[in-house]
């Protein structure tokens, strides 16, 4: 195992206990009933939404389900897997509807006496222009020909233009937001399972979904169970994914 300084700064995670909090998460398949706090929930969340995100418009949203009737109305909807049968559940949702909303709470909500003009500008013109892609994708189509041409000068972003890529933009966002969520709960002594096996009509039709939102997973939290983790671990080698430039 790689060695590392330990950091000098005691407000700092040393590399070595960051390593142990990654490599002590396991998806846990079996859960106890044991209930999980909700001031552990609540830090959990705040920890999650601490991730990196596109532009700071952070589109995601989390709904936190622990009623005992509503989980067992999921475990169907889940495929009946082991670990849909958690005390809690957390829906991890992408949201790429929600960004003209975050471009006007980032001005409402800036935390100094005043906004800077960058960022006024930024909120109220360049994020639209990036981000809006109109009626039925139409300012899509119109700024995917514009930057064709505006790109033959000069490097120039992209993406995202169109309804498909928004919710790529949306989901990738999540995802940073959704490891936080699971490494949070490790922190606490809690495992997670996240679970991409479920019938996602069934899922809107059992939550209320807003129709925009996308299911990335289905989160399921709790203290590990007997046999809760099935199989040992395996990750291939780092130098099948890795290449030096």
């Amino acid at each position: 195992m790689t060695s590392f300084p330990t950091s000098s700064d005691p407000q700092m995670l040393s590399p070595q206990a960051l390593r142990k909090l990654i490599e002590s998460r396991r998806a846990v398949r079996r859960f106890t009933a044991e209930a999980i706090p909700d001031e552990v929930i609540v830090d959990c969340l705040e920890l999650a939404v601490l991730a990196p995100n596109s532009c700071n418009l952070q589109p995601w949203s989390f709904q936190v389900i622990r009623d005992p009737a509503l989980l067992t109305k999921l475990h169907p909807v889940c495929m009946s897997q082991n670990a849909a049968k958690a005390p809690l559940i957390i829906a991890v949702l992408a949201r790429p509807d929600t960004w003209q909303q975050a471009c006007e709470s980032i001005i409402d909500q800036w935390p100094e006496p005043e906004v800077p003009a960058r960022i006024q500008s930024f909120y109220r013109k360049t994020a639209p222009f990036q981000y809006n892609q109109g009626p039925m994708g139409l300012y899509g189509f119109l700024k995917r020909q514009l930057l064709r041409v505006m790109a033959l000068s000069k490097p120039l972003m992209r993406t995202p233009n169109s309804k498909a890529q928004m919710r790529i933009w949306a989901v990738k966002s999540t995802s940073l937001a959704a490891q936080n969520l699971m490494l949070a709960f490790q922190s606490h002594g809690y495992s997670t399972c996240p679970m991409e096996g479920f019938d996602e009509v069934r899922l809107r039709r059992t939550l209320d979904i807003p129709r925009a939102a996308i299911p990335i997973m289905l989160l399921a939290v709790g203290k590990q169970g007997e046999k809760g983790i099935y199989n040992p671990r395996l990750r291939f080698p780092m130098e099948q994914h890795v290449t030096w430039l």
